[in-house]
């Protein structure tokens, strides 16, 4: 049977929009218990008073989520591996936006390092376990991807946080360009007994939007704060959920890297790879 188009609106009446519906989300907040783990920890510790730091004790708890994910199973070694290279690279991103002034950390902490406090990491963690675990949850594949340009559009993302403070800040052309060069990539995904797809771009603007909306509720509870939020907080400039987009982006570029090779799905023999480029679609379709 072959994948369903998401939005072919003639497959959907009420009852297979509610059973979707039902599924999708239980498959969703699965792939989500890192990041709701780490939100329900900043809201608790908000209201909460502690013995210790605030910032220190979501650190704690940090760590200890990762390795209590790990030791239960629900994280493999190598998606732990994939949480800790999303924490340095947040980390190292964090040190230089808190130092030119575009955020800040407004609590004191023991474990706060050139105005970061250490658990700020687990933020940028936590979307590297959702994308990791929604892959193996829903099986997912992505059909008619480019490594070259789409790397190539990945790193100039990342390196437009830090450049735009000296040049002009090319978010929205790179976006413009991720679009273009995924016109064509679909990723492929399982609910239920049926498996679907959808262009790979619209779930980047999707999960980019529920990140904004995230950020907003952490910046209203003080996990950070931006310059015209410290008197009285108001949302986060919409022109944020464009930057959640590129990280969202930049972010699925590094996991579908290492997801190409690993070869076939899971390992099974006779599956088709989890990230297909064209040059493999090509030899797919070969006669033998």
């Amino acid at each position: 049977m072959s994948d369903r188009r998401v939005f072919a609106r003639e497959r959907w009446t009420l009852p297979r929009i509610s059973a979707f519906a039902i599924r999708f989300l239980w498959l969703q907040l699965q792939s989500l218990v890192f990041a709701l783990v780490v939100f329900a920890a900043i809201a608790i510790t908000s209201v909460v008073s502690l013995p210790i730091p605030r910032y220190d004790a979501l650190l704690i708890i940090g760590i200890a989520l990762t390795l209590g994910l790990w030791w239960a199973g629900w994280e493999s070694g190598r998606e732990v591996a994939v949480i800790c290279a999303f924490h340095i690279l947040g980390v190292t991103m964090e040190f230089f936006k808190v130092h030119a002034g575009s955020w800040d950390y407004p609590e004191d902490a023991y474990t706060k390092v050139a105005g970061v406090p250490l658990y700020a990491g687990f933020m940028y963690a936590a979307v590297g376990s959702y994308i990791v675990q929604a892959w193996r949850r829903m099986e997912l594949r992505v059909t008619h991807f480019r490594p070259l340009p789409m790397t190539i559009l990945a790193v100039a993302a990342y390196l437009n946080f830090f450049t735009h403070h000296w040049i002009w800040d090319l978010r929205w052309l790179i976006a413009v360009l991720f679009v273009i060069e995924m016109r064509r990539t679909m990723v492929h995904f399982t609910v239920g007994t049926h498996r679907y797809f959808m262009p790979l771009a619209v779930s980047f603007v999707a999960i980019g939007f529920g990140l904004w909306i995230a950020e907003n509720a952490a910046t209203f509870m003080g996990a950070w704060e931006y310059p015209n939020q410290r008197e009285i907080w108001e949302a986060v400039h919409v022109g944020k959920f464009g930057s959640w987009s590129l990280l969202v982006s930049l972010s699925f570029v590094l996991v579908a890297t290492i997801k190409r090779f690993e070869g076939e799905l899971y390992g099974v023999r006779g599956q088709r790879p989890t990230v297909e480029t064209i040059a493999d679609e090509r030899i797919a379709d070969e006669p033998a």
